[in-house]
C-alpha cells in the first residue's frame, strides 16, 4: 500500500511524445482514472445519450451521423467509446454498433451498464476489422486528441468504412490550447502560442509519460482529414446553451459563451 508520503503528483510539461509512448501512457491513464471519470461525468453523459462534448450538443438534435430514423440497420464503429454511452444510443435507434476503446477499465464500465453489442479493446491505429466493415464511424473526444499520428488513425478509419461512409469526430477546439485550462476568468487570457504543436505531457519521477495530449490547429486537422482520403463536409463549433450550468474541467458557461470549446469534424469517404 502506498503511503501518503510516497504519493507522486505527475509533472506537467510540453515535450515530444511518439506513437508508442502516447498509446502506453494514455492506456494506463484511462485504466487508472476510468472509475473517477464515470463517477464525475456519468450523470451528464447518461447511460444511453450521444453527447458530442461538454457543451451538451446531442446527436438527437445535431443529426451529424444522419437522421435517427436512417440509422436503423447501419453498422457503426464508435472509437474511444469509454462506457459506450453513444453506442447504447445508436443501438436504441436500431443501428448495429461496435464500441472500441484502448482502455480495459473503461470497457468494464460499458459491461457494467450493459448492452447487446460488441465491445472491443484495441488501438485506433490498428483497427481489428476488415476493409469496408462499417457504414458509419464516430468518436466523441475519443482517440484523436491523444494520438501522435492522426493521419494514420484517420486512414485506418477510412479503410474500415464502406464507400460513402461518414466519420464524425469531436476534439477540444484547437484555440483552447492558447488559453490556460481553467473555467474561471484566468482561462480567458492568451498564455501560449496557438501554433506551438508540442504535446502536453504529464510524466512520473523517472520522466515516463503517464498522460499525453496532442495539439493540432484547425488547419492541421483539415489537412489531416484530406491527407487521409476524406472530404470534410462540415465543421461544427457548438455554442454554449443556456440550460448548461455545469463546469467540466476547463469548460464552463463563462468561457463557453466567449470562446469555442469543442470542434466537431464531419467527414465522408468516396
Amino acid at each position: 500500500m502506498i503511503q501518503e508520503s510516497e504519493a507522486f503528483e505527475p509533472e506537467a510539461t510540453r515535450r515530444d511524445a511518439g506513437v508508442a509512448e502516447s498509446a502506453r501512457a494514455n492506456r494506463g491513464w484511462w485504466d487508472r482514472n476510468a472509475d473517477e471519470y464515470q463517477v464525475e461525468h456519468g450523470t451528464f453523459l447518461g447511460d444511453d445519450r450521444f453527447v458530442w462534448g461538454p457543451e451538451g450538443l446531442d446527436e438527437v438534435e445535431a443529426e451529424l451521423l444522419g437522421p435517427p430514423e436512417e440509422l436503423k440497420g447501419k453498422d457503426v464503429l464508435e472509437i474511444g467509446a469509454g462506457a459506450a454511452q453513444c453506442s447504447r444510443w445508436l443501438a436504441g435507434q436500431g443501428a448495429r454498433p461496435v464500441a472500441l476503446d484502448l482502455s480495459h477499465r473503461q470497457l468494464q464500465h460499458a459491461l457494467r451498464i450493459g448492452g447487446a453489442f460488441p465491445l472491443v479493446q484495441a488501438d485506433a491505429g490498428a483497427l481489428p476489422f476488415a476493409d469496408g466493415s462499417f457504414d458509419l464511424a464516430c468518436s466523441a473526444y475519443g482517440a484523436l486528441p491523444f494520438v501522435a499520428d492522426p493521419v494514420h488513425v484517420l486512414r485506418e478509419v477510412r479503410r474500415v468504412l464502406r464507400p460513402g461512409g461518414r466519420f464524425v469526430f469531436s476534439v477540444t477546439h484547437p484555440i483552447r490550447w492558447a488559453f490556460p485550462d481553467e473555467p474561471g476568468p484566468e482561462g480567458l487570457s492568451v498564455a501560449a502560442s496557438y501554433f506551438d504543436r508540442t504535446p502536453y505531457v504529464e510524466q512520473d519521477e523517472d520522466g515516463r509519460a503517464v498522460y499525453v495530449e496532442h495539439h493540432r490547429t484547425i488547419g492541421d486537422r483539415v489537412r489531416d482529414i484530406v491527407a487521409a482520403g476524406f472530404a470534410l463536409v462540415d465543421l461544427v463549433e457548438p455554442e454554449w446553451p443556456a440550460w448548461n450550468t455545469a463546469e467540466w474541467g476547463g469548460w464552463s458557461p463563462l468561457r463557453g459563451n466567449l470562446i469555442p470549446g469543442t470542434a466537431v469534424f464531419v467527414c465522408e469517404r468516396d
